[in-house]
C-alpha cells in the first residue's frame, strides 16, 4: 500500500501542505543543520524560533542524560528537585514580582493556562488579544490567535468563546504620523475596546511584547507604559506571551523587559530549554500564586514540568548566563545593519523591523505600497515572498514565513557568528534578486 511518502513513512507533518516537500533534517551543530543528503543549511529561523542555544550544546545534552539516569519521570502532582530548582531560577530572572511557576508542555498550553488562571482570579470571562497575532494552535489558544488561517481552521467545526480582538500597534492600522501618535492612538483603542466590552467582564489582555510570527514588530515607545496604566485603571491583568520573545531572543531574558513594564503573568516555552526538550509554563505575580495556593487548582497535565525537560531548562539557563545571552545581544546590531542593507538595495523590501535576534523583512509592491499577494485574501495566488524563501533554501539558508505571509522572519540561534550572518544575508540578497531582480 502506498502511504504517499516513502521517505518519511507515515509521519504527517504539522502545518502539512501537500504541495510542499519538507526537508529531512538529521544532524545539527551550533547554527547549522544537515539534511539526510549531508547538505548544510544555516538555520536562520532556529527551527521554530526555539533553538536559541544552537543544535549541539553539550551542557544541555549532558544534563538530560544525567536526569534520565536518576529518575526520568515524576508526576506533575508531586515535587521534584529538578522542577523546584528550575522554578526558583525562573523566578529569579522574571521581571518584577513574578515569582510562582505553573509548568506546562507547549506554548499553546501555557497560554491556555494563563487565561484560565486570569479568568479564575478575576472572576471574569473575557480575554483581549490582538488581530494579526499567534498564541497557539490548540482550540483554546487558537481562539486567542488573531491569525485567521489558524483560527478559521480550528473554528470550522467548533468555535471558541470569551475572546475579543483589538488592533495591533502597527502604522497600517492607524493614521498616526509619528511613533508617539501611534502609541497613543493604539493604546486609546485598547481602552475603547475595554470600555465597550464592559471592564468588569474583562479578565486580561494577552499580548506579545514583540510580535513573533505575526511580524517581529516592536511597539512604538510609550505604548506598553500606557497599556499598563489602562490595565491598572480598569483592573485588567496584563499577560506577556514570551513563547518566542523570551530567553535572549530579543536581547533580554524576556521581551517585556525591553519595554520596562512589569506584567501580571508571563508565559514561556521554546527557548527555556533551547528546544532540547519540550517545556513551557506560566510565571505569575506573587499575589496570584498566594491566591491559587489558598484554595485548590484541579487542572494539570501528565508531562508538565517533566524532570528531563526541567534539567534541560536548568542547564540552558546556565548557558544563557554564561555568555550566550550577551553574545546574542552583541550580534543583534550586525544582523540589523545587514538586513537594512536589503531595505536600501531592493525596492520590493518595504521595511525591516524587529529587536534582538528576531527580525522581519516585509515586502510590498513599490508602486502601490500594498502586498504583492495577501494570502489571507487570495490564498491560491502565487506568492513571490514564498518564492524568496525557497530560493534562500536552495542557497543553504532557512528563514521563516510570517503571518500573514508577506514577510520573511529571520531569527538565528544566539550562538550565530558575524560570518554566518553575512553569509545568510548575502544569500537572502541573491534570493530577492532571483525573484524580483536587483532594484
Amino acid at each position: 500500500m502506498d502511504n504517499g511518502n516513502s521517505d518519511n513513512g507515515r509521519v504527517i507533518q504539522h502545518w502539512y501542505d501537500a504541495d510542499h516537500d519538507p526537508l529531512t533534517i538529521v544532524e545539527g551543530e551550533d547554527a547549522t543543520v544537515y539534511d539526510d543528503d549531508g547538505t548544510a543549511y544555516l538555520d536562520f529561523l532556529s527551527q521554530l524560533y526555539c533553538c536559541n542555544a544552537g543544535h549541539s550544546n553539550e551542557r544541555i545534552t549532558s544534563a538530560i542524560a544525567e536526569q534520565a539516569e536518576r529518575i526520568p519521570y515524576v508526576s506533575a502532582s508531586k515535587h521534584n528537585d529538578a522542577r523546584t530548582r528550575l522554578a526558583d531560577d525562573l523566578a529569579e530572572i522574571a521581571p518584577g514580582s513574578l515569582s510562582d511557576v505553573f509548568f506546562a508542555i507547549s506554548g499553546s498550553e501555557a497560554n491556555e493556562t494563563a487565561i484560565q488562571i486570569a479568568r479564575t482570579i478575576q472572576d471574569a470571562p473575557t480575554v483581549l488579544t490582538r488581530w494579526q497575532s499567534y498564541h497557539g494552535g490548540t482550540y483554546g489558544a487558537g481562539g486567542l490567535t488573531g491569525d485567521p488561517g489558524t483560527r478559521k481552521t480550528l473554528e470550522r467545526y467548533a468555535a471558541t468563546s470569551g475572546v475579543e480582538k483589538f488592533l495591533p500597534p502597527l502604522p497600517s492600522a492607524f493614521d498616526a504620523e509619528t511613533p508617539d501618535e501611534l502609541a497613543h492612538q493604539a493604546a486609546d483603542h485598547v481602552e475603547f475596546v475595554i470600555r465597550n466590552e464592559g471592564p468588569e467582564s474583562v479578565a486580561a489582555i494577552l499580548t506579545e511584547p514583540i510580535g513573533g510570527t505575526s511580524g517581529a514588530y516592536p511597539a512604538p515607545p510609550g505604548y506598553f507604559e500606557r497599556l499598563r496604566e489602562i490595565c491598572d485603571e480598569y483592573d485588567v491583568l496584563l499577560i506577556s506571551d514570551e513563547v518566542i520573545s523570551g530567553f535572549g531572543r530579543c536581547g533580554e531574558w524576556f521581551g517585556i523587559q525591553t519595554e520596562d513594564v512589569e506584567p501580571d503573568l508571563l508565559t514561556f516555552a521554546k527557548g527555556v530549554t533551547g528546544a532540547y526538550a519540550p517545556l513551557a509554563g506560566v510565571v505569575v505575580d506573587d499575589w496570584i500564586g498566594e491566591e491559587i495556593r489558598s484554595g485548590s487548582y484541579d487542572l494539570g497535565q501528565t508531562f508538565a514540568g517533566h524532570p528531563i525537560s526541567c534539567a534541560a531548562g536548568e542547564a540552558a539557563l546556565e548557558v544563557y548566563r554564561d555568555g550566550l545571552l550577551e553574545r546574542g545581544r552583541e550580534r543583534s546590531p550586525h544582523l540589523e545593519s545587514r538586513l537594512r542593507d536589503l531595505e536600501d538595495r531592493f525596492e520590493p523590501v518595504e521595511t525591516i523591523r524587529g529587536r534582538g535576534l528576531l527580525w522581519s523583512v516585509v515586502f510590498a509592491d513599490p508602486e502601490t505600497g500594498e502586498p504583492f499577494v495577501h494570502p489571507w485574501v487570495d490564498p491560491d495566488a502565487d506568492n513571490p515572498v514564498a518564492a524568496v524563501r525557497s530560493e534562500a533554501q536552495k542557497r543553504g539558508v532557512l528563514v521563516g514565513g510570517g503571518r500573514p505571509d508577506v514577510q520573511l522572519i529571520v531569527a538565528p540561534p544566539l550562538c550565530v557568528t558575524r560570518e554566518e550572518i553575512d553569509e545568510a544575508v548575502d544569500a537572502l540578497a541573491a534570493s530577492i534578486d532571483a525573484v524580483f531582480g536587483d532594484e
